[in-house]
């Protein structure tokens, strides 16, 4: 069976707006293979040949001086695309950080693949906000919205927030998480206990125990649908011929 691969991915940078000459400074990248965290990280730290907004710098804290020893973004730029080639990328605002990505690429070389080219795009800003309409969305919004712990996030960092996104995506994608029927118990890590509280899935945590239904359940299961379907004046829809 073919696996899932998905790189959450955010960056930082000198200021907004590549047009204005504005460069990535911070690259952070996370994987997940069929939904769970592999450690496979990508980070990098970039010198952009130009100085960062002030602005900019009270976001994510990072100074030119900092940066003064850092490679160039063309210096990692095969590394980078091989690492993403052929995800899917979960990227919050994802016009932002695809924008410039695509601009860097361009500098490095005019005839370099854009990254829509290389991979599929989830952006979960536009995801939250089809869930969540009219509502705050904004990161910190939504780890507070899925109990997702952000409290080491004082300042924006590429890597961190990558990290956070991958817990904010995997609560908003795996559907009902607590059956709100009293306290339930932790089990492992990464489990979800009566406190609402997400952790990290462990990247050795075994395999899930497929239980499949028996024959008593499966016949319990027709007769329920045979019910419903005598209920309801349209039919169950379940009971349907597809197509």
């Amino acid at each position: 069976m073919q696996q899932t691969r998905q790189i959450v991915l955010d960056t930082e940078t000198t200021g907004l707006d590549p047009q204005d000459g504005h460069r990535i400074i911070e690259i952070g990248c996370v994987e997940l293979i069929d939904r769970r965290l592999t450690r496979n990280n990508f980070h990098r730290y970039l010198q952009p040949d130009r100085e960062i907004d002030a602005g900019a710098v009270e976001v994510h804290g990072i100074t030119n001086d900092f940066l003064a020893d850092k490679p160039r973004f063309g210096e990692l730029a095969e590394a980078f695309l091989d690492y993403v080639r052929g995800a899917e990328l979960i990227i919050h605002n994802a016009a932002f950080d695809v924008g410039f990505l695509d601009h860097e690429l361009r500098l490095w070389q005019p005839e370099a693949p854009r990254i829509e080219a290389l991979c599929s795009v989830t952006d979960t800003l536009m995801m939250a906000r089809r869930l969540h309409p009219g509502q705050r969305n904004s990161l910190d919004a939504l780890c507070k919205r899925y109990d997702v712990d952000n409290s080491q996030r004082d300042l924006h960092g590429a890597l961190l927030d990558a990290e956070i996104l991958a817990d904010v995506y995997l609560a908003m994608t795996g559907g009902q998480v607590k059956l709100g029927l009293g306290e339930v118990e932790t089990v492992g890590e990464g489990a979800q206990g009566a406190t609402g509280e997400h952790g990290r899935i462990s990247a050795e945590r075994p395999p899930l125990r497929v239980v499949r239904a028996d024959g008593r359940a499966l016949g319990a299961h027709a007769a329920r649908l045979e019910a419903i379907d005598k209920a309801s004046a349209e039919g169950c829809l379940w009971l349907r011929e597809p197509g």
